[in-house]
């Protein structure tokens, strides 16, 4: 019965321990403008962070973030296919001021990904400005073509939980777009879209206000 209550305590202690030090490690890991990974970026904004551990981030130097962004854990970033790659663009990916990019999300970019000021995301939203060509039905699609379309979000937007966005997609400024949507070419300003493909539900203007949309 002792050993039993001895084994509880050590074991709370422990984890007390652990969770202490690894909250320490998480903050100290985070790339913030102070660490030196930050210098390895295009940019690399005051106040913003990219919290610790991340999945894989490389070619900084294509890789531009505002001032007031936070990026959350398990975040891939990347420019190009493989560390070291020389892009023919740059930046690459370009993200705003004030923007909260959600836990486990990847922004994966070629050519021109351009995020605005003050967006939003939920957890595992996937941003991506290539494909894949499928053209030679004999051939495995991973040796055919990968053609690159440029993105844009718009400024104040907010891409709920397992969005997709795909290359040539565009989202204008203060648009919702609904958890798992998948968005596949234009979304207007002031709109709220969601289905995959996403699809616009509700509209707003100056004149009428908000409207909504044909079910599809």
């Amino acid at each position: 019965m002792r050993v039993d209550y001895a084994d509880r305590v050590l074991r709370n202690l422990v984890g007390d321990l652990v969770s202490v030090l690894w909250k320490r490690f998480k903050f100290t890991a985070a790339i913030s403008p102070d660490s030196k990974r930050a210098a390895s970026f295009g940019k690399f904004g005051e106040g913003s962070i990219i919290l610790f551990p991340f999945t894989t981030i490389f070619n900084e130097r294509y890789i531009h973030i505002g001032q007031g962004t936070m990026i959350g854990e398990h975040v891939a970033l990347s420019a190009g296919m493989v560390p070291g790659q020389q892009c023919l663009t740059d930046p690459v990916v370009k993200i705003g001021d004030r923007c909260l990019i959600g836990r486990g999300s990847g922004i994966v970019g070629h050519l021109s990904i351009e995020i605005g000021d003050d967006v939003w995301t939920g957890h595992h939203v996937y941003i991506t400005d290539q494909s894949h060509d499928y053209e030679d039905v004999q051939r495995p699609i991973s040796q055919q073509s990968q053609p690159e379309r440029p993105v844009s979000i718009g400024s104040g937007s907010w891409l709920g939980h397992g969005v997709v966005v795909l290359p040539g997609s565009r989202i204008g400024r203060n648009v919702a777009v609904g958890s798992n949507s998948v968005v596949t070419g234009d979304l207007p300003d002031y709109c709220v879209a969601v289905g995959a493909p996403a699809r616009v539900i509700r509209q707003y203007s100056q004149d009428s206000g908000w409207s909504a949309k044909e079910h599809f």
